[in-house]
């Protein structure tokens, strides 16, 4: 049987809809905004949509649901007027995601924007402990694999790993990874040719325990470009032969994966079309 396998949905009218939009597409796990990704300011969630939410995910069988963080947010900047909004919007994601019951919270390792790439990551890493310290229940929050344009950080798995250990040990059981495909195939890690290679490099930097969740996404951009650009699967650079691979690989069989392609204006479409793909690719196994 396949792993808990969704697309990142739309909270349009409210995150209680969520869920049934993931149920329309067959799926058993999903992702969302928990609120504008594009704003700083944050949209309220109250107890009893958070209660209808919770409600809806039973209903619809979903069995994993995940949140992205604001895009916005930055807590490896050098300047102390982003820094201090980024605290607090984590903060008020951390609780969002608790009071809707969240499993997976996946954020950006962030931009080295004053240049020191390990002090960035150094204060991203306790930025994020001290939130974790004091929220109380919350997500497993898991940094995401960049493509590694401009000053992001977080598009080697070394970085990866340097973030990882400078939370503080007695928190790095609340943090992980989530590996975006067409991310780290930007960032020169070839999921096409040899997918298993790439698992074993991680293996063996960051440790196959830390990945928690897969973004399944092909690309438009070239190996290496270091540019993020999604496709549809088996119809960018990575191609069918890449994610055969990735669906039919034992060692990650368990591990959930959420599809960000295009919507192109017919989100339901195109989300079916592209979740088909992939049942198809792992019913045809290696």
């Amino acid at each position: 049987p396949m792993p808990p396998t969704g697309a990142h949905v739309s909270t349009a009218g409210g995150v209680a809809g969520a869920p049934a939009r993931a149920g329309e597409l067959g799926a058993n796990a999903l992702q969302l905004f928990t609120s504008s990704p594009r704003q700083w300011r944050a949209a309220q969630i109250g107890d009893e949509e958070a209660c209808l939410f919770r409600r809806a995910v039973e209903r619809e069988g979903i069995q994993i649901t995940a949140a992205h963080d604001s895009y916005l947010i930055n807590l490896a900047s050098h300047r102390p007027d982003i820094f201090r909004r980024s605290r607090e919007a984590f903060a008020a994601e951390l609780e969002r995601c608790a009071l809707l019951g969240i499993d997976l919270l996946v954020t950006h390792p962030g931009n080295a924007t004053g240049g020191n790439r390990s002090e960035a990551m150094r204060q991203n890493a306790q930025a994020i402990a001290e939130r974790l310290d004091v929220t109380g229940h919350t997500p497993v929050v898991l940094f995401e694999t960049t493509a590694g344009s401009g000053s992001a950080l977080g598009w080697r798995f070394e970085e990866l790993a340097e973030l990882i250990q400078a939370v503080p040990e007695q928190q790095r059981g609340d943090v992980g990874v989530c590996m975006d495909t067409a991310h780290v195939f930007a960032a020169g890690y070839d999921v096409r040719k040899d997918f298993g290679a790439v698992l074993d490099a991680f293996d063996g930097i960051v440790g196959l325990a830390r990945l928690r969740l897969l973004h399944v996404n092909d690309s438009v951009a070239e190996l290496g470009s270091r540019r993020d650009r999604h496709a549809h699967i088996g119809e960018g650079r990575i191609g069918t032969s890449g994610f055969r691979a990735l669906m039919s690989d034992p060692r990650i069989s368990w591990i959930p994966r959420i599809i960000e392609t295009p919507k192109d204006g017919y989100a339901l479409e195109n989300d079916r079309r592209n979740l088909d793909m992939l049942r198809r690719l792992a019913s045809s196994g290696g």
